[in-house]
């Protein structure tokens, strides 16, 4: 699965991963470090908004090394 940083304030740790690519878009998964737990959300992201969100730097893709482990 592919992992994406998201980007936000100071030194946060979020970021989304792809769970599932659809004909229109993507089911994701996205956790956000909230003060010491993770808030983790699955939800559906559309290509068209997956693609702005690149394009504009809000989501940035993560070397392997890089990724997070969530037991979720």
């Amino acid at each position: 699965m592919e992992c994406y940083a998201l980007k936000g304030y100071g030194e946060t740790k979020d970021y989304m991963q792809i769970v599932k690519k659809l004909d229109d878009g993507f089911i994701v998964k996205i956790v956000r470090d909230m003060d010491g737990y993770d808030d983790i959300t699955t939800d559906f992201m559309s290509q068209e908004l997956f693609d702005t969100c690149l394009r504009t730097g809000y989501i940035c893709k993560m070397e392997s090394a890089e990724r997070l482990a969530v037991n979720a």
